[in-house]
């Protein structure tokens, strides 16, 4: 248990029985009435995003959740394997869980997995990836006053908007969070 005043960004607390983590929050004094804590929290499985506010001082339910750094293996067509570093047990995780990552996800990727009393909660990708182009249609100059933009596949099947002077083949570094390209590898 902890009270509102030691919250701090990345806390994960129990509310209703549900994991909700700690977005942000601001401690507000107003000049009439009591102090309290307003909160923007984030469901840690569905990811729902929903703003509470507190009394200062109330108590609150913490609950811990290990991180633990795991290697991805493969996908066995349902669930995909992940090995634990330090442990080296194997523990295979549902599509469901793995969610939008899994189009990021190469053989022996280093991730992170958040477990909460053996559950599985969440997986962690690095920030950025090095992927190859699988295939691109060539870029055709135009009259364009910008860099124009054409969609390619990677090797894991996901497809990116990339610059027009890449090819097929080439390596790049794509952003894991919102699949944007962010240059040559």
């Amino acid at each position: 248990m902890a009270t509102t005043n030691d919250l701090k960004n990345g806390m994960v607390l129990v509310l209703d029985g549900q994991l909700w983590s700690v977005v942000n929050f601001q401690h507000v004094k107003p000049g009439k009435g009591g102090a309290f804590v307003r909160t923007t929290l984030k469901h840690v499985v569905s990811g729902k995003v929903v703003d509470r506010t507190f009394n200062a001082g109330t108590k609150v339910e913490t609950a811990t959740v290990d991180r633990r750094d795991m290697t991805y293996l493969y996908n066995d067509g349902t669930d995909y394997v992940f090995m634990d570093a330090e442990t080296y047990e194997q523990l295979e995780l549902p599509a469901d869980l793995v969610g939008d990552s899994a189009a990021f996800l190469l053989e022996n990727t280093e991730v992170q997995v958040g477990v909460h009393e053996g559950t599985p909660l969440y997986v962690e990708l690095p920030t950025s990836v090095e992927l190859t182009i699988e295939h691109t249609d060539p870029g055709l100059q135009g009259d364009r006053s910008t860099g124009g933009t054409k969609p390619a596949r990677l090797e894991t099947g996901a497809e990116i908007q990339v610059p027009l002077f890449l090819s097929t083949g080439e390596k790049v570094k794509v952003d894991t969070r919102d699949g944007r390209y962010l240059g040559r590898a």
